[in-house]
């Protein structure tokens, strides 16, 4: 029923404009214009982005404003068009190129249009009179109701025009150019995915190939129109030189007829459709290295135009190790992607380590909700949350960056636009904290980065062990400094050995304790930074660890680590890499994750240190006593 009265009411529409003049009509169009931009303040906006993504800021509100106009009328004089007799076509639009067309036909060659949404397009139509020799048809996008596709494509049947829905195949409008015939393709459009990547005004945008696929299957010439206004109720219709092709270059070609459509809309930037959003951010991809077509930069062109992503980095150090996997192939994701990261300064140091970080931006513990987001308002299209809070999400909603993505989080859904759903089936084991952030970057299309090279270098000059025995989060994670110290006193007397104890100034009294009667144990605790702690660790010959940060570090830098669990699970935030091993024992209440254990805490103490010594001396090739 909804339909039908939509029919009703654009038949009506359509029958009302056909009884004015056709200058009638083009005033009329130029005040619904106006009026349009006075009222509809998001396309007024969209079109004034756009225009600066293509031709720069300068002047694009009066550009803006004038497309609206121009629009307005093309629009209106569309539905009188097919009205006007043909004898009064020549005095109110110019053709120019048509013996491109011409030449190749009688050269046996079919023509495949480039057509686009410049200007008049319903007087593409027209050129069915100009080359009676040949057949002419169209491929279309119909519309879901049927009586309106049924209206638009009415009067192109009329005229002689064949129309080829595309949503049935294209066989009818190949053998149509095999005839050989003349078929008009749209260009300029967003594909989705469907589409290849390739440059639109240096700025990658998903293109279809549907013209380059037709005329390299026919062997068409490919020739772009452009139908421009060229004053009050007049327009000029212009066939431009054809584009040359290779049949094994098709993406060359998809690319060429890009650069064409440009220098179009450069001729009359007026007339082309602003309020398509041709550089569309996909849904929910918008990595294209997934993408079914993939990518093509011509090897001549220049680098596009960066899309940019920031990632909000979780607060504590330890995830941010386990989210580098994901947040690396944000980068590897797209060819144009510049990545940043949103970070707190006591993290800075470890994410400019990242190869795939093309900037840090620091969050000092003064920055306001307010500050944080004035650092990003403006600078990305993109913004993916690694954390969980409201806070986080508030900072990106208050930017107006037009892609948010994250987890639901606590009571922050509302402030993102692109949630991350929970696994469609319960796992059977439990979901470490790096596969939980993988899942961000695979539900935007990510596909798993290479390997990072390994950092660390086992030491030439004699065995170095380190000890980190801290745990920021509590003292439920710590084995006793007592323990750490009979490991030391075991492991002395089977050969030579220097030790390091790791960790911040809270650290230090503990640290006191383990190194006191060592003469080579050495106490670096709260006296290096984020990087040099990262130097030192790689000259070590292994780690000895609590559940840390730390110890994340280590397993990231390819440290061989032992690292000792207790209130905490292994298979959801353990090292993962191939030189690391990991202590544990099962306890009746654990894991319990709580900070301070209110028991005994009877897990670390399960933990015997025979079993750290002897795992230890695996790890370090040392001789077991």
């Amino acid at each position: 029923m909804a339909d039908r009265i939509v029919y009703i009411l654009a038949l009506c529409l359509i029958s009302v404009i056909r009884r004015l003049p056709l200058g009638a009509c083009f005033l009329l169009g130029q005040v619904l214009g106006a009026f349009l931009w006075a009222i509809l303040p998001g396309y007024r906006r969209l079109a004034r982005e756009n225009i600066t993504r293509a031709l720069g800021p300068v002047g694009a509100g009066r550009l803006a404003f004038r497309h609206f106009t121009t629009l307005g009328a093309n629009a209106v004089c569309a539905f009188k068009i097919p009205a006007v007799p043909q004898d009064a076509i020549a005095g109110i639009a110019k053709i120019e190129g048509l013996e491109r067309i011409r030449t190749s036909l009688a050269n046996g060659r079919p023509v495949v249009l480039a057509i686009n949404h410049i200007g008049n397009w319903e007087l593409y139509a027209q050129l069915v009179f100009q080359v009676p020799e040949a057949r002419f048809g169209t491929v279309y996008q119909s519309l879901r109701n049927r009586l309106l596709d049924d209206l638009v494509n009415r009067d192109r049947r009329r005229l002689g025009v064949l129309t080829f829905d595309r949503k049935k195949g294209f066989n009818s409008a190949i053998a149509l150019l095999r005839e050989p015939g003349i078929v008009g393709v749209l260009v300029d459009q967003n594909a989705g995915d469907a589409g290849i990547w390739t440059p639109f005004f240096n700025r990658l945008s998903s293109t279809s190939p549907l013209a380059a696929t037709l005329a390299i299957r026919t062997d068409a010439v490919v020739i772009p129109v452009a139908i421009t206004t060229d004053g009050f109720a007049k327009w000029r219709v212009v066939l431009s030189e054809e584009i040359p092709w290779q049949a094994d270059r098709p993406e060359q070609l998809t690319a060429d007829i890009n650069a064409a459509l440009e220098r179009q809309i450069r001729t009359s930037p007026q007339d082309w459709f602003w309020v398509h959003n041709r550089w569309k951010i996909p849904w929910p991809n918008f990595l294209t290295a997934s993408a079914k077509r993939g990518t093509f930069i011509p090897p001549d062109a220049p680098r596009p135009e960066p899309f940019r992503i920031v990632l909000r980095s979780p607060n504590w150090l330890g995830d941010a190790v386990m989210c580098l996997r994901a947040a690396r192939a944000f980068k590897a994701g797209r060819p144009d992607a510049t990545v940043a990261v949103l970070a707190p300064e006591k993290l800075a140091e470890f994410w400019r380590r990242v190869p795939e970080v093309d900037d840090v931006i620091g969050i000092s513990p003064e920055d306001s909700v307010f500050s944080v987001a004035a650092k990003l308002r403006g600078r990305f299209e993109v913004a993916v949350l690694f954390t969980n809070s409201l806070r986080s999400a508030l900072e990106v909603w208050l930017t107006g960056i037009p892609r948010r993505v994250g987890f639901a989080g606590h009571r922050r859904a509302a402030l993102l636009n692109q949630i991350v759903p929970p696994p469609k089936k319960p796992p059977r084991h439990p979901e470490h904290h790096a596969d939980r952030y993988w899942r961000i970057a695979a539900r935007c299309g990510a596909e798993p980065p290479p390997p990072l090279p390994v950092r660390w270098t086992p030491p030439t000059d004699g065995t170095v062990i380190g000890i980190c025995p801290g745990a920021e989060f509590g003292p439920a994670k710590r084995w006793s400094a007592e323990r750490f110290r009979e490991v030391i006193a075991r492991v002395n007397p089977l050969a030579p050995c220097r030790w390091i104890v790791f960790g911040t100034a809270a650290d230090s009294p503990v640290a006191a304790v383990i190194a006191d009667g060592f003469p080579n144990v050495s106490d670096l605790t709260g006296k290096t930074s984020l990087d040099g702690l990262m130097d030192a660790l790689c000259g070590v010959s292994a780690l000895l660890t609590n559940d840390t940060g730390t110890m994340h570090l280590a397993d990231f830098l390819g440290v061989p680590t032992v690292a000792i669990f207790g209130s905490t699970e292994p298979a959801l935030t353990g090292p993962r890499g191939p030189a690391s091993t990991t202590l544990r024992h099962q306890v009746e209440c654990g894991p319990c994750f709580l900070r301070e254990c209110p028991l005994d805490s009877r897990c670390m103490r399960e933990i015997p240190t025979d079993e750290v010594v002897s795992a230890l001396m695996r790890t370090t090739s040392l001789p077991a006593g």
